[in-house]
């Protein structure tokens, strides 16, 4: 009898092991699958890779922040829409007093956001889901207000340069800041006391509470960050457009989340891999070039959309039984 169980326990660990291993090897299934069919579309050919990777980048730095904000047991649904607002605060600010204020402009939106977020989820006692939900809808009203729906033009060379337009050799700016932000928040969240504390907030808020965890302050930060790297995935919609646009960043919360729970992290908290949501951004990346590819219309591509992040929650609760 004995035997029997000393057999069973490497076995279910080795399981459990493999298991994290899901959102890389589904990355490759999806690729390969790709690669195969569409070979004589073009592909692999390496500007339409590159394509991916700029198409993704803004949805890779965004999924980075909601890592954080799910591992801790929150939620963030207004990410797309400060992204839309960054953009045009930023292009109006340039085009009023420079790139520097522009630029500025841009951080302190998602600061400002991020707070406000975080005050009225962590001291008023708003669920989050609600919390952004409301500060979705006045991100996108206050964007249109601002310019009365009218897109506003970026015509500083250094700026849509550094934000989106240039590249380093074959690289593209893009992809640096994506590697940059993702290589920060992957070694904050594993190597550092705050990531230890935002996992320990998600898994259990008590008893985090108990071990002398502030929760709250936790959450505020986490929240803080997610507003702060949308309003930068922007800033880098609004250099790579070179315009600011209220519609800029619309939906992608709906991708990122989706990215972040294919990569790993638990739609209840408790669980988090900065890495694993860059791939689940990249796999989406892979989905919708494949789709367009195969000359699937942009309403079918929706439907594909939805139908990744229903299995990302399945995925999720299996993960958390």
């Amino acid at each position: 009898m004995s035997n029997a169980t000393v057999t069973a326990t490497p076995s279910a660990s080795s399981f459990a092991n493999w298991r994290q291993y899901i959102p890389y090897l589904g990355f490759v299934l999806i690729f390969v699958f790709f690669s195969a069919t569409l070979f004589n579309k073009g592909f692999l050919d390496p500007n339409n890779l590159l394509n991916i990777l700029r198409q993704t980048a803004m949805i890779s730095i965004m999924t980075v922040g909601m890592t954080y904000v799910l591992a801790a047991g929150e939620i963030d649904l207004s990410i797309g829409m400060v992204a839309g607002l960054a953009s045009l605060v930023v292009a109006v600010g340039m085009d009023w007093y420079g790139p520097i204020v522009g630029v500025l402009a841009g951080v302190a939106v998602g600061c400002i956001v991020g707070l406000i977020n975080g005050v009225l989820t962590t001291r008023v006692g708003i669920p989050s889901f609600l919390t952004t939900l409301a500060m979705m809808g006045i991100a996108r009203g206050t964007a249109m207000w601002m310019t009365q729906t009218k897109s506003v033009p970026i015509l500083d060379d250094a700026y849509i340069w550094t934000f989106g337009g240039g590249s380093l050799g074959p690289v593209p700016v893009l992809v640096i800041w994506t590697i940059a932000v993702a290589v920060v928040g992957h070694v904050v969240l594993r190597r550092t006391i705050f990531g230890r504390r935002v996992l320990a907030t998600g898994g259990s808020e008590t008893a985090a509470r108990y071990s002398g965890v502030d929760t709250r302050a936790i959450k505020m930060r986490v929240l803080i960050i997610s507003s702060v790297l949308a309003a930068l995935a922007g800033m880098l919609y609004a250099g790579r457009l070179h315009s600011g646009r209220f519609q800029l960043g619309e939906g992608d919360e709906l991708s990122v989340i989706a990215a972040a729970v294919l990569g790993g992290t638990s739609l209840f908290g408790g669980t988090g891999s900065v890495v694993g949501s860059i791939v689940g951004s990249l796999m989406i990346g892979v989905i919708n070039n494949g789709l367009l590819l195969m000359g699937l219309e942009y309403s079918q591509q929706l439907i594909a959309r939805g139908a990744i992040i229903i299995v990302a929650v399945a995925i999720s609760q299996s993960r958390k039984q």
